[in-house]
């Protein structure tokens, strides 16, 4: 084999059209993370919003909780079910939840987005620790006061604690602001689900009923208790499993990763594929001097695609980092199974880095290896001709 010294003498040698081409690499897999990282964010903010222990009943049929509706006599039945674990006071935790999509102005577009609001009961941040207060105070209940996730605040005018909208012919007031650990429900606004209800005349139902069983038996108990009632025509699933079925709502953001990592890919294998071209061309004879000393084409042929893939390589550690900056944007998008505001941040994890360098590296084969054939085929006496 040709030793590994000769492809870093000839790295060395070249540095400038080696670094523009590590730099080049590094731009194409920077920008192919980059969208990588805002599907991940995305997807990530979606799933990591439910456990797998808490039971969702919702109206048979129903995709979405804005689609849903379960009665008051039918939550009445549910609560006294067996099995589900009591708060401090002795009472079923059991969060009765009507959510509604209110369109408010945001503050780089006047026009809009759509907000999930979400009315609650006290249940409903034992269900859902994570959702934590970090400024103001909590709603009263009975009264318009919410709070609003602090990414909402961020983005949407009039969100700020102390500051009023109104919706409808309502005027509702934000008290709070809370934080849920980069789940789903960053993305709303909370308040009482009795004055919500009332506001938007959904006094006899609500949208859904959360439930925490206390422990596996008593959540298959529950499900079956549920689902086998004729009486009440509804459907449970876990609350992790509605979330990830609410990734169907990002095809389009999957769709439009798998596009941009193709041109990138594509844009990655010319690039390399110039690069060895012209590093190749002005070593007709070195390559010829190579086979004249005994070494075989495939040995040649070897050494190129290793040159060709270190570059690329480089170039993938490079994009890493040219993509690491992005880690820190927050921003939002629209889940077309809610058509509601998704505020996430942009994920650059490990796996997303891995594949940028496996994706480099497969590049650089690919786009080192036309040029290498040809290195390695060509006849000794024409290449100790070359000048």
């Amino acid at each position: 084999m040709i030793p590994i010294k000769y492809n870093i003498g000839n790295l060395a040698s070249r540095r400038v059209s080696t670094l523009m081409s590590v730099l080049g690499i590094g731009v194409v897999i920077a920008v192919m993370l980059s969208i990588m990282a805002l599907y991940s964010g995305v997807r990530k903010a979606t799933i990591s919003s439910g456990s797998k222990d808490i039971l969702m009943v919702m109206r048979e049929g129903a995709e979405a909780e804005i689609s849903s509706w379960v009665t008051k006599e039918k939550f009445d039945v549910i609560r006294t079910l067996p099995g589900i674990e009591k708060d401090s006071s002795g009472q079923p935790v059991v969060s009765p939840e009507t959510v509604i999509i209110f369109k408010l102005p945001k503050k780089d577009d006047p026009k809009g987005s759509n907000v999930i609001v979400r009315g609650v009961t006290p249940a409903a941040f034992l269900i859902r620790p994570q959702v934590k207060l970090v400024a103001g105070r909590m709603f009263n209940t009975g009264t318009n006061e919410m709070i609003a996730a602090r990414r909402i605040s961020n983005r949407f005018v009039n969100t700020s604690i102390g500051d009023s909208f109104n919706f409808g012919p309502q005027k509702y007031t934000v008290v709070g602001l809370f934080d849920a650990a980069g789940t789903a429900f960053d993305s709303e606004m909370w308040m009482d689900v009795g004055y919500l209800a009332a506001s938007r005349r959904r006094v006899g139902s609500y949208s859904l009923v959360m439930i925490k069983p206390t422990d596996h038996a008593a959540y298959e108990s529950i499900k079956t208790a549920i689902t086998s009632d004729s009486r009440l025509k509804l459907s449970t699933r876990s609350e992790y499993q509605y979330y990830a079925d609410q990734t169907k709502g990002l095809n389009g953001i999957a769709f439009l990763v798998a596009v941009v990592t193709l041109f990138m890919m594509a844009g990655a294998v010319l690039g390399t594929m110039n690069t060895m071209f012209g590093a190749i061309a002005s070593r007709g004879r070195e390559i010829g001097t190579l086979r004249a000393l005994g070494f075989s084409r495939r040995s040649v042929l070897l050494s190129m695609l290793i040159e060709s893939a270190f570059v690329a390589l480089i170039g993938g550690i490079a994009g890493i980092v040219l993509a690491l900056p992005v880690n820190m944007i927050s921003t939002g998008t629209t889940n077309f199974q809610t058509f509601s505001e998704v505020a996430f941040n942009f994920d650059v994890n490990g796996t997303i880095a891995m594949i940028g360098i496996i994706i480099a590296l497969i590049s650089g084969m690919i786009g080192g290896a036309i040029p290498a054939i040809m290195a390695a085929m060509l006849p000794i006496t024409r290449a100790l001709r070359e000048i």
